[in-house]
């Protein structure tokens, strides 16, 4: 089913933009694991809407009721299942969609998909409201993989033009990781971050959007995860992250900059360190080698397209009429979707790597 994800690890994610309420079925989950709800609400508040000025005005309070699976405190076997109400919407911004496809979304393809009984309010289940329910399946994923030492963290590394400081992709820790995640503007340089944030309000102002890039680490991840060809470490996580609305590009390591290098550039020499562990002195390679971990931190960078949903006119159709037409968008959107997107690409890891680990 395409709502559902992992192997050992299942979750599936229910819901639409404006339905009664957004919700996730986690199952596969280890027994006897203490589950923090605080940590869970400071992860999922994170990804909220409505805290600022470069996010979308929608405000919902997406505390999660945990319907299943938590007993005093900790995992019990059973799945794990929990909802979030949808408090805050407003359908009526979105009724001219219903005959108008919205140029970059997938109004268009959900309609010849679903032969015109797609749920076209708020993108339906396309929207990035479903990120909600999986940030709360990272969000319990996160707390497990660190009982197992594995730390995950992510950071804007550009807005638009505006490039951040990248992570050092060998001696990146989970200090530098915990620092970066509990900033408000999740940014290694803080002048970098002032100039991305100038950046979006021009955006706004000017009734347009921008993109960006997130770059995530992990650490302490042991050497051996990941199957060969099509459960590989990249493969999982690619597929993971590609859920998350607005992805259009995803690397490792050196990714697509590799391809311009020579082999003796490229490759990483293997060494002992003084425990007698084995480790590479560069880590172009991201930290997995045929699709397997090779216990180097893991780092992955994943690229976001500028919001559809712009103030500006656009060119579309009327699916109805079939003529071509003009289209106002009205409604909340976010002028930038990069600086929420950070905790979901935390979230997509979190559950790939403990889908893989189990």
């Amino acid at each position: 089913m395409s709502s559902s994800f992992g192997e050992r690890l299942k979750i599936t994610i229910f819901g639409q933009s404006h339905s009664e309420a957004v919700g996730i079925v986690i199952d596969g989950l280890p027994a006897g694991e203490p589950i923090d709800p605080e940590r869970i609400q400071r992860f999922l508040k994170r990804r909220a809407p409505g805290r600022n000025a470069y996010s979308s005005s929608r405000k919902e309070r997406d505390i999660p009721r945990v319907l299943s699976g938590l007993f005093e405190g900790k995992t019990c076997g059973a799945p794990l299942c929990a909802v979030m109400e949808n408090t805050n919407a407003n359908p009526k911004d979105y009724a001219l969609l219903k005959d108008i496809p919205r140029p970059g979304h997938a109004d268009y393809t959900a309609w010849v998909k679903y032969s015109g009984a797609n749920d076209y309010r708020g993108g339906g289940h396309f929207s990035g409201r479903l990120t909600a329910p999986f940030c709360f399946a990272g969000a319990v994923c996160i707390q497990i993989l660190e009982q197992r030492g594995v730390h995950i963290g992510a950071h804007i590394l550009s807005v638009h033009n505006v490039p951040d400081t990248p992570f050092d992709p060998v001696s990146v820790d989970k200090k530098i990781l915990q620092n970066v995640t509990e900033k408000d503007f999740p940014v290694l340089n803080d002048d970098a971050g002032a100039e991305m944030q100038a950046v979006i309000a021009k955006a706004k102002a000017n009734m347009e959007s921008v993109g960006g890039i997130v770059e995530c680490a992990v650490t302490g991840l042991p050497a051996g995860i990941g199957e060969p060809i099509f459960d590989g470490l990249e493969s999982r996580l690619s597929a993971a992250l590609f859920a998350i609305p607005a992805v259009k590009g995803v690397e490792f390591g050196e990714g697509f900059r590799s391809a311009a290098l020579f082999g003796s550039e490229n490759n990483d020499a293997f060494f002992y360190n003084a425990n007698g562990q084995v480790q590479t002195k560069t880590n172009r390679h991201g930290g997995s080698l045929g699709g397997i971990s090779s216990g180097m931190p893991l780092i992955m960078r994943v690229a976001f397209k500028p919001t559809p949903s712009i103030a500006r006119e656009q060119e579309s159709i009327s699916l109805s009429r079939r003529k071509n037409t003009n289209l106002n968008i009205i409604g909340r959107h976010d002028p930038c979707i990069v600086p929420r997107a950070v905790p979901c690409v935390e979230a997509a890891a979190a559950v790939a790597l403990l889908d893989l680990m189990l």
